[in-house]
């Protein structure tokens, strides 16, 4: 049993990591219609971003917050100078962009800070406390607790203000939404600039727990993608959940199913996703949508 809560609560704090990419996906595609790739790119430039501000002599916290306004203005740069264009023309053009800009931000990541990796310090203590018999890290415990107060908080962004749904909206039918006098040009700006400032959440959360280079979002990205396919790509809840479930099955397949063993645990998120496409395909929490011709 002990070995049981050990693996479940390693699995949460892993698929916090990826849930935190998760939510910035959905909130990109709730309020722009495109998945951003681009998105674990942006995450790694914003960690980054704070690992200056700290450099400079700004406190932690200070520097996260600092980082944060930043991520959210380039953002919302990026969106109207690069993804704009892209918008109104075909869905896979602009998804390509959106590849292209998550090589773009590793490429100018690399060529400003290197590829030495670089200590990150933690907002949570190292410390661990005894649960059950498994040993569990409050900074793992603190960042699943995070990641559920911000879907929380997505939740009734989307669901109950008013910018939630004119976001909404926009992502739905912009051309409708436009001639109920939305400012479309500027709630686009605003989804994408939420978008990176949420993903310099991530990266102050995961920055810790992994070392800083270039790359360290690539493999959590590819996660993030699998959970926002399982959960539903108009569901927080739903990328959260499916998450934290990729993360402790993993886990738990690894050790208790030798023949997969920890060589092929990968493959767990891609074998869902296939059962989930063929018995669900919105997604587990995701809205079925229904088209009229």
């Amino acid at each position: 049993m002990e070995t049981f809560i050990q693996l479940t609560v390693d699995g949460l704090s892993t698929g916090s990591v990826y849930a935190a990419l998760a939510l910035a996906i959905v909130l990109v595609n709730q309020a722009t219609g495109l998945i951003n790739f681009a998105q674990g790119g942006m995450a790694v430039l914003s960690a980054y971003l704070a690992y200056a501000f700290l450099e400079a002599g700004l406190p932690l916290i200070l520097a996260l917050l600092v980082a944060v306004l930043a991520s959210f203005g380039i953002g919302a740069l990026v969106e109207r100078f690069l993804i704009r264009r892209f918008e109104r023309g075909d869905p896979d053009t602009a998804v390509v962009a959106t590849i292209g800009l998550l090589t773009l931000v590793t490429g100018i990541v690399a060529v400003v800070w290197g590829y030495n990796n670089r200590q990150f310090p933690s907002l949570f203590p190292l410390t661990s406390v005894d649960i059950l018999g498994a040993v569990v890290s409050l900074r793992s415990l603190a960042t699943t607790l995070t990641i559920l107060a911000i879907m929380g908080v997505l939740q009734l962004l989307f669901m109950k203000t008013k910018l939630g749904l004119a976001l909404r909206a926009v992502a739905d039918n912009p051309a409708s939404s436009a001639l109920s006098g939305l400012p479309v040009g500027r709630l686009l700006m605003v989804g994408w600039g939420l978008a990176a400032a949420l993903g310099a959440i991530a990266g102050g959360l995961v920055g810790p727990q992994l070392t800083l280079t270039p790359g360290m979002l690539d493999g959590a990205l590819v996660y993030a993608l699998a959970a926002v396919i399982l959960g539903g790509l108009d569901s927080p809840v739903g990328a959260v959940a499916a998450a934290w479930a990729i993360g402790v099955l993993e886990n738990l397949v690894a050790v208790y199913i030798p023949l997969i063993g920890h060589d092929l645990k990968i493959a767990v998120p891609f074998v869902l996703i296939f059962v989930i496409l063929v018995l669900r395909p919105q997604g587990l929490f995701g809205r079925k949508v229904v088209v009229r011709v």
